[in-house]
């Protein structure tokens, strides 16, 4: 593969080949095998997911369409139904992936579709003033993960919370979990007092499967409702360095005051969409 492909192994392309048949003509994608952050380590040995691996084909102006229709942008389901028509590992639903997993497929698509170069812009934190910059995105590399220290297909994870001193087990978030997410805190908007989103306590009840031992869904959602600030922060901070994840940051030094931080690269429809329109 050349200097534009992610970490991926190659499968053997079709070269967009036809295959005529009495009934129907089939046509095959060239494809690539990507290796997920979390290893499959985490999924149920009976998906094709706990192989650590997951096919997807590239892109082609059917996907465009996808990316550039203003009604799927509008709904916020573009990258969705992208990532569901990429991915042609047969029994793997995109609901089923872990998110890191789903971040890691994005940028790997991103780079078969268009090349490893990214171009971004944001604010320089030291001057406020807009600055560019080119990400090459197959320098991203996975988080460092420890999995000899995790029973495999098992998605549960455990935290002793600091200050309260209560034992919490925790799960990674699948892309169903997130749209469950999205779709709880669309119907509590439209109740929201002042403004006030809830979205971190949505998230942590989501997130929360046991408290101390108890898995009922009422007292968890209960001990996230009165959760000190200060326990939700270090658990947040956990959950962040023990998540299998593509590590989606880059170091920025700004060259008017030579101020360095880690940043986040932005990862949203965006992503796509400066290639994609004509």
């Amino acid at each position: 593969m050349g200097e534009d492909t992610p970490n991926v192994t190659a499968s053997v392309p079709s070269q967009g080949a036809f295959q005529q048949t009495d009934t129907v003509q089939k046509i095959e994608y060239p494809s690539e095998q990507i290796d997920l952050p979390s290893k499959g380590w985490f999924y149920d040995q009976s998906s094709p997911l706990a192989s650590g691996t997951i096919d997807i084909k590239y892109m082609t102006a059917k996907e465009e369409d996808i990316l550039t229709s203003q009604n799927l942008i509008k709904k916020g389901v573009a990258l969705d139904r992208f990532l569901s028509s990429v991915i042609i590992t047969p029994g793997v639903k995109l609901d089923d992936v872990f998110v890191g997993d789903k971040n890691a497929i994005l940028v790997a698509a991103r780079i078969l579709a268009y090349g490893k170069d990214y171009p971004i812009k944001f604010t320089d934190p030291s001057t406020g003033d807009q600055v560019e910059d080119t990400i090459d995105l197959t320098l991203l590399e996975d988080k460092d993960f420890d999995f000899t220290n995790h029973d495999r297909g098992l998605n549960v994870f455990k935290f002793d919370l600091p200050t309260c001193k209560k034992t919490i087990q925790w799960k990674m978030l699948t892309h169903a979990d997130e749209r469950a997410i999205e779709q709880e805190l669309k119907s509590m908007k439209k109740f929201a007092k002042n403004g006030v989103s809830a979205e971190m306590t949505t998230r942590l009840k989501h997130i929360i499967v046991a408290v101390d031992g108890n898995e009922d869904r009422s007292a968890v959602k209960q001990f996230v409702d009165t959760m000190l600030a200060r326990d939700s922060l270090d658990l947040r901070k956990h959950m962040q360095k023990n998540t299998p994840d593509l590590d989606m940051t880059f170091e920025f030094v700004s060259e008017e005051t030579g101020y360095s931080e880690r940043m986040q690269i932005p990862l949203g429809v965006d992503f796509f969409y400066s290639n994609t329109r004509v």
